[in-house]
């Protein structure tokens, strides 16, 4: 198991809050992605069913640790989706709860982790609604989760709600440091552009990821000299990987700080110059409505069942373009 400093607190509050209250209900814990949850949610789920706690640790010896550490405790269910597909079906979730109420505890407790519970198909959730609403005795409920207002609401007001903070930006410059990113400015942009969550500001530091981010950078830059928006669309447009389009948006957001004197909040650090190019060329009129119209695309991603990715990128850049335009010659008073 990898453990992170960060999650120290949280993990011995949750244990206080576990030995105070005597209570198995279920925990629903919120976190940004990349912020440690899993290992926090296994860590805790070590320590409940361990059967020879050493104060706020597992002994790592007992039939249950050594269990638990093999990866195949009976009391332990942790339901996956199937291979190729990204929603946990009900069927899975019914053959746990099958599980959980027709076999005897070996170490006295079970628990049932879920530590992405928004991959839960509709009919899944109310499923486990109704196991939350009478759960067996003895059984704890670790649920993750990254977006609480997908959940339904009763699923919610089941659980106790448990927010997972995030490090402050020393301790997460120190990890990533040790672990083995040496360019502070670099690491301070990944980590701000990932919400401050250092295991997402390290996968984002990985030289591929960082050099498509760079490349992204780079286009915008052509497309403002050149008033060619459409150069963006390769590093934009791609499969069904929505991350280009999230930066795109990190820039606008700082372009309206810079404007705005908010240069000490600028997530995208390491290109100041960028950013102030951004904000030099396009008003604030023309970054809201882009900013507005780059969310719309995402809802329609979502929301569009499959939709053309390239050709709605096309249209918002040639909006864009537009946008651009129409500023110019306004300024020019040409009507």
């Amino acid at each position: 198991m990898k453990w992170y400093p960060w999650l120290n607190d949280p993990y011995r509050k949750i244990l206080a809050h576990y030995r105070k209250a005597h209570s198995d209900c279920a925990l629903l814990l919120h976190s940004r992605p990349g912020n440690g949850e899993a290992s926090l949610c296994y860590a805790l789920s070590r320590w409940l069913i361990c059967q020879n706690r050493e104060g706020t640790k597992s002994c790592r010896f007992c039939r249950s640790c050594r269990l638990m550490i093999a990866g195949n405790h009976p009391d332990f269910y942790q339901p996956k989706p199937e291979h190729g597909r990204e929603s946990l079906g009900v069927e899975s979730i019914r053959a746990m709860i099958h599980e959980i109420y027709g076999r005897t505890p070996q170490g006295g407790v079970k628990v049932v982790c879920l530590p992405h519970v928004e991959q839960l198909t509709e009919q899944a959730a109310a499923a486990l609604l109704k196991t939350l609403e009478e759960p067996p005795k003895g059984t704890y409920f670790l649920i993750g989760c990254q977006t609480p207002a997908r959940l339904l609401p009763t699923l919610r007001s089941r659980c106790l709600y448990w927010p997972l903070p995030t490090p402050s930006d020393t301790l997460g410059l120190n990890w990533l440091r040790k672990a083995g990113y040496s360019d502070p400015i670099s690491a301070h942009t990944a980590l701000r552009l990932s919400s401050n969550a250092p295991l997402a500001a390290a996968n984002l530091l990985q030289p591929s990821r960082w050099q498509a981010r760079l490349a992204l950078c780079s286009a915008l830059k052509d497309a403002l000299a050149s008033n060619d928006f459409l150069v963006l669309l390769p590093t934009l447009n791609q499969d069904q990987d929505d991350a280009p389009v999230h930066w795109l948006l990190s820039l606008l957001t700082d372009a309206l700080r810079w404007q705005q004197g908010a240069d000490r909040f600028l997530i995208n650090t390491d290109r100041t110059s960028l950013v102030i190019a951004l904000g030099g060329r396009c008003s604030s009129s023309v970054l809201h409505v882009q900013w507005q119209g780059w969310l719309q695309y995402f809802r329609q991603c979502q929301e569009i069942r499959g939709v053309n990715r390239e050709l709605l990128l096309t249209h918002y850049l040639l909006s864009w373009e537009k946008n651009m335009n129409n500023y110019s010659t306004s300024l020019l008073g040409i009507s």
